[in-house]
């Protein structure tokens, strides 16, 4: 990177980075130098995490999502980042200072570091975003290293959209362990969440996605099924009303039917005493 910027000098006793550092005001949030997005799917597939990123533990107001954004790691190297495919962060407002969409994710600026990164394999990153790049002399260190020893990220997720395979990492002490999947689905009890596979479609394309779902294996619904969701509950609590004002018309009907043949009936039985006295007889007696 070409781009320079000055630092203050430190005072004594020293100032906290987030102080003296740069903020995301100050850095970079694009590298002309780098390539766009790769394809279609690097758009839809963060997109469909993105929306259905809901964790059940956390205010909303205090949950945090990203696609492609740079994520500022190391307060000694401020210029150094990575952008991962997508990132999830709890315990951050949804705004920067409550206010500002992002420009970049800032570590030294935020109260949190991502809970969970989610790469997205390609030709270009596979090896570097499955850790079997080595750092070069001189370098910023590779993501993995970034993930697990910088960062400290907890879960780390690769996903291959040309095998469909989902790969988890989770930190354990102070390295990443492989996870065992359960249903195809990475459990993350803090968020109240799984991230899994679901055969579906999502924008018309029909094809394997991450989607986020809850412990138990339910979708988180998007806003569209949520409305479709709604509209089902709406057009189904009508037909509820309609049903109960029929049973009720129903039952006030049956009450008048059971009066009329009650009355019919006192009819009937005063005609056949008035009879039975015409005859001689005396109806009470029988």
């Amino acid at each position: 990177m070409t781009s320079s910027i000055s630092l203050p000098t430190q005072s004594q006793p020293p100032l906290p980075p987030r102080e003296t550092l740069p903020t995301m005001y100050d850095l970079p949030s694009e590298d002309p130098e780098e390539p766009g997005l790769p394809d279609e799917f690097h758009f839809l597939q963060p997109l469909l995490l993105y929306l259905t990123f809901q964790p059940t533990t956390w205010s909303p107001e205090l949950v945090y999502a990203a696609a492609d954004l740079n994520l500022y790691y190391d307060p000694t190297n401020p210029l150094w980042y990575k952008r991962p495919d997508w990132f999830g962060v709890v315990g951050v407002p949804r705004f920067y200072e409550g206010k500002d969409l992002r420009l970049s994710y800032v570590t030294w600026q935020e109260r949190a570091n991502p809970f969970v990164v989610v790469e997205l394999l390609s030709p270009g990153t596979e090896e570097e975003d499955s850790g079997k790049t080595i750092r070069k002399v001189k370098k910023p260190p590779t993501k993995w290293e970034v993930y697990e020893k910088i960062l400290r990220v907890p879960y780390y997720v690769i996903f291959s959209r040309y095998t469909n395979e989902l790969q988890a990492f989770q930190l354990v002490g102070s390295r990443y362990q492989s996870i065992n999947l359960t249903n195809e689905a990475i459990p993350m009890p803090d968020l109240g969440l799984s991230l899994g596979l679901w055969q579906g479609s999502f924008r018309g394309a029909d094809r394997q996605w991450l989607r986020w779902m809850t412990l138990e294996g339910e979708l988180i619904p998007l806003p569209s099924e949520v409305a479709v969701i709604a509209q089902k509950q709406a057009a189904d609590a009508k037909q509820e009303t309609a049903d109960a004002k029929q049973e009720a018309a129903d039952a006030k009907q049956e009450t008048a039917d059971a009066k009329q043949e009650a009355a019919n009936a006192q009819l009937r039985a005063q005609q056949l005493a008035d009879r039975l006295r015409e005859l001689g007889v005396n109806p009470d007696e029988i």
